[in-house]
């Protein structure tokens, strides 16, 4: 059976990817996926090589045909996006401003708006040392969404399966929309990374509610917990009697900004709060 741990936040910069960067390293054998396509960053500690990119097309956009259109200018009196540019007499759609709602298209009297899909980035299957990753980029002002992650997703499952991995580990969406969401959903476990702050005591709330509406168990590690010691006593007790597992701390270690600087994970190096993570890594996995 395959396990799929997921390591999320409840807001950004919390030093999720660190964590699960380390734990990629640790795990030694695991498929990868990095589900956080708004702000990728775990190929710039793992150094992947593409090996196939393939586009994702979600949602469409309007583009319209010169030739046909007549000049009317009702596309530009009901778009309310702004999207709508006029050069030389010529009518042409922003495709950074256009939401692909289709009143455009739909309301136009010489049927001259085409109306196909959007290509919003591309995903990847990438090798990196510590096993197979499946990622994702976002194109310029596009939004990500739950089908992004769940192609991640399941290409991570597929790879797992055909290479025979019994692990793969997420790094998932800040927040708790849809992304995240589609991240945690089916889930194996999940680990909440939060930091001694009171809008870290309630972004984990909010994402231990989320766990708990779905059903995924979760564990909570607090980040940098020595910068604030009563609240990360504080966040550790209001996460157990929301029904969370402790699994530990990561104490505040300028190492961590170093490794990064040298694309290794922090236990890749000789960073104290190294072996912070790697009592984690051994909580999470039942002490082994």
């Amino acid at each position: 059976m395959i396990k799929e741990l997921v390591v999320i936040s409840g807001k950004g910069g919390t030093g999720k990817t660190s964590v699960t960067a380390s734990f990629a390293v640790l795990a030694g054998d695991a498929v990868l996926a990095d589900c956080d396509s708004d702000a990728a960053d775990l190929h710039l500690v793992l150094s992947p090589e593409v090996i196939e990119k393939n586009e994702f097309r979600s949602g469409h956009e309007a583009i319209i045909r010169q030739d046909d259109c007549t000049a009317c200018g009702m596309c530009e009196e009901y778009c309310r996006y702004d999207a709508i540019r006029i050069k030389g007499g010529n009518f042409s759609v922003d495709p950074a401003s256009c939401e692909g709602c289709g009143v455009c298209v739909w309301f136009c009297p010489a049927d001259a708006i085409d109306f196909p899909q959007r290509i919003s980035g591309h995903w990847m299957i990438s090798e990196t040392r510590c096993g197979p990753m499946v990622h994702a980029k976002l194109g310029v002002a596009q939004e990500n969404n739950g089908k992004l992650v769940s192609v991640v997703r399941k290409e991570a499952r597929r790879l797992a399966e055909e290479k025979k991995k019994e692990l793969i580990i997420v790094d998932g969406p800040p927040g708790i929309g849809c992304p995240v969401i589609a991240s945690v959903t089916g889930a194996s476990q999940l680990l909440i990374v939060t930091e001694p702050t009171v809008a870290g005591e309630h972004d984990m709330e909010r994402v231990l509610d989320l766990a708990a509406h779905f059903g995924v168990p979760a564990s909570i590690c607090v980040n940098k917990w020595d910068l604030n010691p009563e609240v990360a006593e504080r966040i550790e007790k209001r996460a157990s009697s929301l029904g969370g597992s402790v699994v530990g701390r990561i104490r505040y270690d300028p190492g961590v900004t170093k490794a990064q600087v040298e694309a290794l994970s922090v236990v890749e190096t000789d960073a104290p709060s190294a072996a912070d993570i790697r009592e984690i890594w051994r909580s999470i996995n039942g002490g082994n």
